[in-house]
């Protein structure tokens, strides 16, 4: 799996998205975005292919956070550590949800951080507040051949 922070504006003004999940997981939970890496793919690759899938947005810039969300999961018993990124789009980005999700928002990372289920999705948002919006983002994060790269 891959984690995608959809930012949009600068500074106090940014804005982060959050979808409705529906469906038999986490059904209600407000989220960022999230999906499977398929064969072949690398994070990267996922990152951007699920972007666009569940909400028809395209990156202006895409970023690898150098943080990966770690939780626990029943079946099969495990850990499972998820790599998140951070997709940089137009503020205009028009939003176009797949049926994966009932409804959007964008909102400041503190309501984003608020809305989510759990600690580790809170670590997240407060990770990319300090290392994406509070600084410029290190150069080494930009990942330059997302952005040509077709879906």
């Amino acid at each position: 799996m891959v984690s995608v922070v959809v930012l949009r504006g600068a500074g106090a003004d940014t804005q982060m998205l959050m979808a409705c999940r529906v469906g038999p997981y986490l059904a209600g939970a407000w989220s960022y975005i999230a999906g499977h890496v398929q064969d072949g793919e690398a994070g990267w690759q996922t990152a951007q292919r699920e972007l666009f899938e569940e909400t028809g947005l395209t990156p202006e810039r895409l970023y690898a956070t150098s943080f990966c969300e770690q939780f626990y999961v029943s079946r099969p018993d495990g850990i499972e550590l998820v790599p998140a990124f951070v997709a940089r789009v137009a503020d205009d980005a028009v939003v176009r949800l797949n049926a994966e999700h009932s409804a959007f928002r964008w909102l400041s990372l503190a309501e984003a951080a608020a809305l989510v289920p759990f600690g580790g999705q809170r670590e997240l948002i407060d990770h990319v507040r300090r290392e994406f919006i509070e600084r410029e983002p290190s150069a080494f994060l930009r990942l330059a051949a997302a952005v040509s790269s077709e879906h």
